[in-house]
């Protein structure tokens, strides 16, 4: 029996939309664009606001609502609210929800994060995945790379690797100062690739929004379930599962994406990549120190 039990999520308010997908009229098909354009934000204001925006009337938006199997649309309101607020839960939230440790936690642990990259597969298409491989491929769009203060990590993983399969990539620093210089660079054909998990950093919304609007790059976003608010810059979005019942979120499957990904993108290069690594490893050898 496992040791450490996961928190069953209620579905998402956008997978009950997207589960409804291929049964909903013309006029429902409009709202739930509108809907996911902004989500979950166009569906926090009055029912009235969004029957106009989405132009259908607000009767159609309490069938719809109920469609999807919610009572109304106050609790359609409380279920974004809730997404919401699960977007920015910290580990103390998170702390003792349904954790049971029995013993041999490393195994149960281990097995846990196997589950949730087994899961990643799920949300991401392998349609999307090849196209994401072949933006980050073109060799006439250059490619700028972040994460926040822990997801980083993953976003300087991703660009070390992609570095050594092609050039013009750049991993910006965390010193917000810095990034006018890298903006100004930008051209419309580029990526600006982010990394943004729960609690999500502000400045890399306003980043992304900057980089989208009056640059004209493509940003690509790498977030959970919940949506990062830099999913309304994005023409791209991977969401990777993070819970992993205890108080840290895992990364473990946002690594496996990364991975994939380079790896991907290192195949269908190979003969560029072959020839990139070489001379990189030339270079590092002729600057290593002879006499350590």
């Amino acid at each position: 029996m496992r040791s450490i039990q996961i928190r069953r999520c209620r579905l998402l308010v956008r997978q009950r939309i997207e589960a409804k997908a291929e049964n909903m009229t013309a006029s429902e098909r409009k709202l739930a664009a509108a809907l996911l354009s902004d989500y979950p934000y166009a569906g926090l204001v009055t029912i009235q606001e969004l029957a106009r925006r989405a132009e259908v009337s607000a009767p159609s938006i309490s069938r719809f609502v109920t469609k999807i199997g919610l009572g109304g649309y106050q609790e359609f309101q409380r279920a974004l609210l809730s997404e919401l607020k699960e977007g920015q839960r910290s580990p103390t939230d998170l702390h003792g929800e349904g954790r049971s440790v029995d013993g041999g936690f490393l195994r149960d642990f281990i097995a846990r994060a196997s589950s949730q990259m087994a899961l990643s597969a799920e949300g991401i298409t392998e349609a999307q995945f090849q196209r994401i491989c072949s933006v980050l491929s073109q060799p006439k769009s250059d490619v700028y790379i972040l994460g926040g203060r822990i997801s980083d990590t993953i976003a300087q993983h991703l660009s070390f690797h992609l570095r050594q399969t092609r050039s013009g990539v750049y991993h910006l620093p965390a010193n917000n100062e810095v990034w006018p210089e890298y903006l100004l660079r930008m051209k419309p054909a580029d990526i600006l690739f982010l990394v943004d998990f729960r609690r999500y950093q502000p400045a890399l919304a306003r980043l992304a929004a900057t980089a989208a609007q009056d640059r004209g790059v493509r940003v690509v976003l790498m977030t959970d379930k919940w949506l990062s608010p830099i999913s309304r810059h994005a023409a791209e979005i991977l969401p990777v599962p993070i819970e992993s019942g205890t108080l840290w979120d895992t990364y473990t499957a946002a690594l496996a994406v990364t991975e994939a990904l380079v790896t991907r993108i290192a195949e269908d290069n190979w003969d560029q990549t072959k020839s990139r690594i070489e001379a990189w490893d030339a270079m590092r050898s002729h600057n290593q120190d002879p006499n350590p």
